[in-house]
């Protein structure tokens, strides 16, 4: 049967590449993103899927409302894939201290939020599950990586909790890339290799199997995808 699937930030870069490979097997896919609609670009590749844009899944009654849009759409919610999230460099001297709030906001309250709203869907689904996306960088922050670190490695410790309250009733999972290949990551760095990073596909692929059935008793995994860096 095929898997009916919810992505959040589904109209970035990571979103819809992960959307585009579950509709091409032949999933179930709903994509929900903080903007009112994906660009021209990400609406291509999120063609067949349902829209679900203007979710601040930072506010937990706009993720149950997107969550549950999502949820009738599909007919139900077998895997939900956290993609949601931002980063910022900045050092604690010289930052923002309102980064921090917004860092945690970004990528720690949208995955609670969302995971919250969708669980009773994935327990009843009988083979539900969820996956995050944490971070490499927040194993050992570099400088200027304290906010974004510091909320990822939240997410991480989120996943394992998740996973052991939620163990026989759903598999939580996270993967931990390092530096994405986007376009946006090779114009702040010029000068570095992106033949070392990791595809966008490429992570979509490892995100799907621990989204799928295939992944098995997988849970409570914090696998990090970090190609060649």
């Amino acid at each position: 049967m095929a898997r009916s699937v919810v992505i959040t930030g589904g109209f970035g870069v990571l979103g819809s590449a992960t959307a585009k490979a579950a509709l091409d097997r032949g999933w179930r896919v709903a994509v929900v993103d903080y903007a009112p609609a994906p660009s021209a670009e990400a609406a291509a590749a999120l063609d067949g899927a349902t829209i679900v844009g203007g979710a601040d899944l930072s506010d937990p009654a706009a993720a149950q409302a997107a969550i549950d849009r999502a949820r009738e759409a599909l007919g139900g919610i077998d895997s939900l894939l956290n993609i949601a999230g931002g980063f910022v460099w900045q050092t604690l001297a010289d930052g923002d201290p309102d980064g921090w709030d917004r860092m945690f906001a970004l990528n720690l309250k949208t995955c609670a939020n969302a995971s919250r709203a969708a669980i009773p869907a994935l327990i009843a689904s009988g083979r539900g599950r969820i996956v995050n996306v944490g971070a490499n960088g927040a194993l050992k922050a570099a400088a200027g990586m304290g906010a974004y670190a510091a909320a990822k490695a939240g997410v991480h410790k989120l996943t394992e909790s998740l996973a052991e309250e939620l163990k026989g009733k759903v598999a939580v999972n996270a993967v931990l890339p390092s530096i994405i290949d986007t376009a946006q990551n090779r114009a702040d760095m010029p000068d570095a290799d992106p033949g070392k990073w990791v595809r966008p596909e490429a992570l979509a692929a490892v995100m799907l199997f621990l989204a799928s059935d295939d992944a098995g008793p997988v849970t409570g995994a914090l696998l990090p995808v970090t190609g060649g860096v």
